[in-house]
């Protein structure tokens, strides 16, 4: 028996960065519907994971085409349309975490499933942060709403396999607090 593969659907490379991990509660976004979400950071150098996104892009403009032609005659080329993979270098020029990156921004309006590297699932909200390490199982899927058209990136699950640097200015407490250095005291 073979199993069904899903052209659309990808899993992402043990590279990748989590980036806005806003993944334990839907957060609304100017008013408009609670949404999960996770900005993936993906090195340049991962060419096997941005190629699968790449053709996962491109099967998902061809299961849309009704949707993306809607009430037109045409399609869109693909080249028109607003897609999800993006190039951390030109969109977010002067940022460490995505220098040498693409990125995409994933988001679902179910919880996504959090395991950890033994595909444990994850119960302490403190071992997901913006800054970890893990893979993705994301879905591109075409879209046609109130004239904006093109590909979209829906969050399933996420697997945490290491630790990294929190990325974002707030430090941790234990950073804070990990010297004995009592010179902002007053005496």
């Amino acid at each position: 028996m073979s199993k069904f593969v899903n052209p659309t659907k990808v899993i992402t490379g043990p590279s990748t960065r989590w980036s806005y991990a806003n993944v334990w509660e839907a957060k609304s976004i100017n008013g408009g519907t609670p949404k999960y979400s996770v900005s993936l950071i993906i090195p340049k150098t991962d060419t096997v994971t941005i190629e699968k996104i790449n053709r996962a892009i491109k099967a998902a403009y061809e299961d849309g085409q009704s949707k993306l032609r809607g009430n037109s005659k045409f399609v869109p080329a693909l080249g028109d349309l607003k897609t999800p993979l993006r190039d951390g270098d030109k969109e977010r020029n002067g940022d460490p975490a995505y220098a040498g990156c693409m990125f995409i921004n994933a988001n679902a309006t179910t919880a996504p499933g959090i395991v950890d590297a033994d595909c444990n699932p994850i119960l302490n909200r403190s071992e997901v942060y913006s800054g970890v390490y893990g893979r993705a199982s994301i879905s591109l899927y075409a879209f046609n709403s109130n004239g904006n058209k093109g590909i979209a990136c829906g969050l399933n699950n996420l697997q945490k396999l290491r630790d990294g640097e929190p990325l974002g200015s707030r430090a941790r407490a234990e950073d804070d607090f990990a010297t004995e250095d009592d010179e902002d005291f007053l005496d």
